[in-house]
């Protein structure tokens, strides 16, 4: 096996995830200083740097791009032997603040004694022109993680960690890294963002800790509860369910698994229970609650027995955080509707009047729905309002708000993300918040600083786009309600449902136990607009025509070759909308896909519309398997409370400085744009947004959507996400690709059953309490 010896010119590719690393390799039996001269090594090199000096042992091997290339099987790491060495290494992005020019001038005055000057004298430093008490200060930290980190990555390295997963272990435990990881590396799947149960579990395993242990087989039963919220929104897991997934993973025995699930169930991190008992309720109306749309007339309920539909819910297994959550908001829902209101009661002539001055100082003539929608949501201490687009929901805000203003009273506009609470701002005249900074989220310790003990100061509160809000959330919201206080929930509940777990808007519907008015007449202004109607159209599983009309804002544009759709996507987006229609093909234009996958998936288009869209940009970093450049549009794609942005925010790249290893992204927020820095090797956590997927567009509004859709699509291809995409376009919306693909996802109006109890809680109090409802 060939053995090499050399310094790391540059870094060519390195995926952040694995490590996996093309560099450039200068040999050291080469003097001449050309291009020509570097071999270019492959493999997991992580922790490498440009200007250190290697040892690689590999194979040989004929790359088509690279060519002759060696693929590293094992290396050794020196600190460079060379000042143009120690120069590269030192302004590689080992230590933040320190870019080429200042890496130049400390080896310029240090020489080849640089990095033992480091190592041992760090505040000489400061004897460096341009280089302060604060860059000598990070120089020193920085150099002491390094040799912690790589001590730590050498521990790790035969368990296939990477040197970014072992920076994020470090920057949890510091000098403790190791000894947590020998101890219990299960705590990193819980604690360390980044690691998996699955990373976690496969340190474990190489470190010859039993496959059948109890904490390996608790933490792999909690990993999968959370899964299942995670990526079906389930809120609990029958236990037959539970057990064989985690038996699968696991690799174990299903019967090991119940002394796990015992001590879960002592420790109170998960929760063991039967459906609540409904002795008023049937089999069949049971199943029919479970499979209810809303675009139905709510289910009934009749007295009969339902021991059958109890029995095959039995033994739901719900992690601590879900099951507090459910029980919860029951409990706090109640409290809420049982308690008095702190706003004046109102007589039926009363509201004559308001309703007759709304019309003559306001121009404001409401419909009889839109005024049941006000007075339920004054009289009513919960109260939901649901209609899709066009039927009325913001003018009967409006005319709330007033009446509210009116009598003086405190109330409070919030929404899930920033994009909707601007648009709630927009469409209602008063100022919103988010939901995250009305409740006062604090990150440093993953708390909201409003809550049973600090409730709100509000009188009233309205929350829009409900449908986007998962039961944590909801919890957390009720938690901070003052007992005395108006609770407002307005949504779509035909669109998709949230991203976290559960479906509470659906189950409080479903449920009948909180008073909810729908809007379903369109308004005359919006039956002129083809996008309203088609959506309409859409939900009452009406397929729509995919006849091109001239003057319209909705088109379909027929292409049934994926790859072809691809390029009229594009076209669209850069040549033919902002052409016609004048749009800004970055700012107004946002292409929305069911998938990541495929021609038309969202990974393919964000690299084409880039290189189409900005391929000029002053400045771009390479990262990972990623390229970002000053002026892209990129999403976050993480919840990150120190830096306020969250899930789904979208922003543009404003600079990147290499120098410093930072880049500036813009957000749109509520209260105006917001700057936000990252680090380097914080830009995992941002993704291109030229093209997004449906569920990510949630809340949020575009002047133009396009949407491709094909049958390759079909596992995604469904009535709610078609209108969820849809009602994104506030000008202009175009689907491309296959009339087959526009039928089938009409014609798919199976909505995707998530498990939660939160429904059948409810209706639990319904018939225990009755009358009233609570």
């Amino acid at each position: 096996m060939p053995k090499l010896e050399g310094s790391v010119e540059n870094i060519v590719f390195r995926n952040e995830d694995n490590q996996y690393t093309v560099a450039r390799f200068r040999l050291n039996d080469r003097g001449r200083l050309f291009r020509d001269d570097l071999t270019t090594i492959v493999g997991l090199l992580p922790g490498i740097h440009p200007g250190e000096l290697l040892s690689v042992e590999g194979e040989w091997e004929s790359d088509p791009r690279y060519g002759r290339q060696l693929r590293v099987v094992s290396f050794v790491q020196r600190l460079p032997a060379s000042t143009e060495g120690m120069v590269r290494y030192l302004s590689s992005g080992l230590i933040k603040g320190i870019g080429p020019k200042k890496a130049q001038a400390i080896v310029d005055h240090f020489g080849e004694q640089t990095l033992a000057i480091i190592e041992q004298q760090p505040e000489l430093l400061t004897q460096v022109k341009g280089i302060s008490a604060k860059d000598c200060e990070r120089i020193e930290k920085a150099w002491l993680e390094q040799e912690d980190i790589k001590e730590l990555h050498l521990f790790l390295q035969s368990h296939d960690v990477s040197m970014n997963v072992a920076t994020r272990i470090y920057k949890e435990y510091g000098r403790e890294s190791i000894r947590v990881v020998r101890e219990n590396p299960y705590k990193l799947a819980e604690e360390v963002h980044g690691i998996g149960f699955r990373t976690a579990d496969d340190i474990a395993v190489k470190l010859g800790l039993p496959a059948d242990g109890i904490p390996r087989l608790a933490t792999g039963l909690k990993y999968v509860l959370t899964q299942a919220a995670n990526d079906d929104g389930h809120c609990y897991l029958l236990e037959n369910d539970l057990i064989q997934r985690a038996s699968q993973i696991l690799q174990v025995p299903t019967e090991t698994l119940q002394a796990a699930m015992e001590q879960l169930r002592l420790e109170r991190d998960i929760f063991v229970e039967t459906a609540p008992v409904l002795a008023t309720t049937t089999t069949a109306t049971i199943e029919k609650a479970n499979n209810h749309t809303v675009a139905e007339e709510p289910a009934s309920y009749e007295p009969a027995s339902a021991q059958a539909a109890i029995a095959e819910a039995q033994s739901r297994i719900y992690y601590g955080p879900f099951w507090y959550a459910e029980n919860g908001s029951t409990r706090l829902l109640r409290i809420l509707r049982g308690a008095p209101s702190c706003l004046p009661p109102t007589t039926a002539r009363q509201w004559e009047l308001v309703f007759e001055r709304l019309k003559q100082q306001r121009h404001m003539e409401l419909t009889e729905k839109q005024r049941e929608a006000v007075q339920v949501g004054y009289q009513q201490k919960v109260s939901i309002l649901t209609g899709g687009p066009g039927t009325g929901k913001s003018t009967s805000l409006r005319a709330l708000l007033m009446l509210l203003r009116t009598r003086k009273v405190d109330v409070a506009l919030a929404a899930p993300t920033g994009r909707a609470a601007k648009r709630l701002t927009e469409a209602t005249g008063v100022q919103a918040k988010t939901l995250h900074r009305l409740l006062e989220y604090a990150p440093h310790d993953n708390s909201y600083q409003r809550n049973e003990d600090n409730p709100l100061p509000h009188q009233f509160v309205i929350v829009d786009e409900f449908s986007m809000v998962d039961i944590l959330l909801f919890y957390h919201l009720l938690k901070a309600l003052p007992r005395t206080s108006h609770l407002l929930l307005v949504g779509d509940a035909d669109q998709l449902p949230s991203v976290g777990p559960g479906n509470v808007l659906r189950d409080l519907l479903r449920s009948e136990a909180i008073p909810a008015v729908r809007l379903t007449e369109l308004f005359r202004q919006a039956q002129q607009s083809k996008i309203v109607v088609t959506a309409h159209q859409i939900n009452s599983g009406i397929v729509p025509s995919p006849r091109i009309e001239a003057k319209s804002d909705f088109f379909f544009m027929r292409e049934d070759d994926p790859f072809r759709a691809q390029q009229l996507v594009l076209d669209l987006v850069q040549r033919r909308l902002p052409a016609r229609y004048h749009f800004n093909p970055i700012a107004d234009i946002q292409v929305l896909a069911p998938m990541y996958k495929g021609a038309v998936g969202v990974k393919l288009l964000n690299e084409r519309l880039q290189a189409q869209l900005n391929p000029n940009a002053p400045a771009q970093v390479e990262w990972g398997d990623r390229l970002l450049r000053v002026g892209d549009k990129v999403m976050q794609i993480r919840n990150n409370y120190d830096k306020g942005v969250f899930n789904g925010d979208v922003g543009f790249i404003r600079r990147i400085d290499r120098e410093n290893l930072l880049a500036k992204v813009e957000f749109a927020e509520e209260a105006g744009p917001l700057l936000v820095e990252y680090e380097f090797h914080e830009l995992d956590e941002l993704l291109l947004a030229y093209a997004v997927t449906v569920h990510k567009s949630q809340g949020s509004e575009y002047p133009a959507v396009v949407l491709p859709l094909v049958r390759e699509h079909h596992m995604l291809l469904q009535r709610n996400l078609l209108y969820t995409a849809i009602t994104r376009a506030k000008r202009f919306c175009v689907i491309v690709g296959q009339p087959a693909a526009l039928e089938y996802a009409v014609r798919n109006d199976r909505v995707a059953l998530r498990n939660t109890g939160l429904a059948e809680r409810l209706l639990e109090k319904v018939y225990a309490d009755a009358p009233p409802p609570f």
